[in-house]
């Protein structure tokens, strides 16, 4: 379904994402991050953090140095400050790349299973669509975090993916 180079372009999407996204929020105050914007996780940090839960969970099944996260409710909060949030975020960031480098095409294949709490049931999905799903789901929660950017009158991130620099 997908490969390796695959992988490695969306983790690096994904950093030059995030990059351009760390520069904004050290710049915006505390209220501006938390306050109550209407989306569906509430607020601009609510969301970020929301988008690192996920990464970190998708990566604890892949990647045994990275610890699995508490879900629930709680994933809104799992990173108490926006410092805490931008040192998290860049690591992860890291730690996918790292796991992109190291790939293979045939680590992408087989079955992924896991219980989700979300649905009440153990799932069993296609390898390479749980990876696809990991970055299609960074992509769209980030959609989210620039329109309230835009909504706050803040100029969002480039995000088109044919723009994004040799360098990144």
């Amino acid at each position: 379904m997908i490969e390796k180079e695959y992988v490695l372009q969306m983790a690096r999407y994904n950093a030059w994402q995030n990059s351009q996204l760390r520069d904004i929020v050290r710049k915006m105050d505390e209220v501006e991050l938390m306050a109550e914007r209407g989306a569906f996780f509430g607020s601009l940090f609510a969301t970020l953090n929301h988008i690192l839960w996920g990464d970190t969970l998708w990566m604890s099944r892949w990647c045994s140095d990275v610890p699995s996260p508490i879900g629930g409710p709680d994933h809104t909060n799992f990173c108490a400050t926006a410092g805490d949030w931008d040192a998290a975020r860049f690591r992860m960031d890291g730690r996918i790349r790292i796991w992109a480098q190291t790939l293979s095409n045939i680590d992408l294949c087989g079955t992924e299973e896991w219980y989700s709490a979300a649905v009440g049931k153990t799932m069993r999905q296609p390898r390479s669509l749980c990876v696809m799903h990991m970055f299609n789901h960074q992509t769209h929660h980030r959609g989210q975090v620039s329109q309230m950017l835009s909504e706050l009158g803040r100029t969002p991130p480039v995000s088109d993916l044919i723009f994004m620099p040799e360098d990144a």
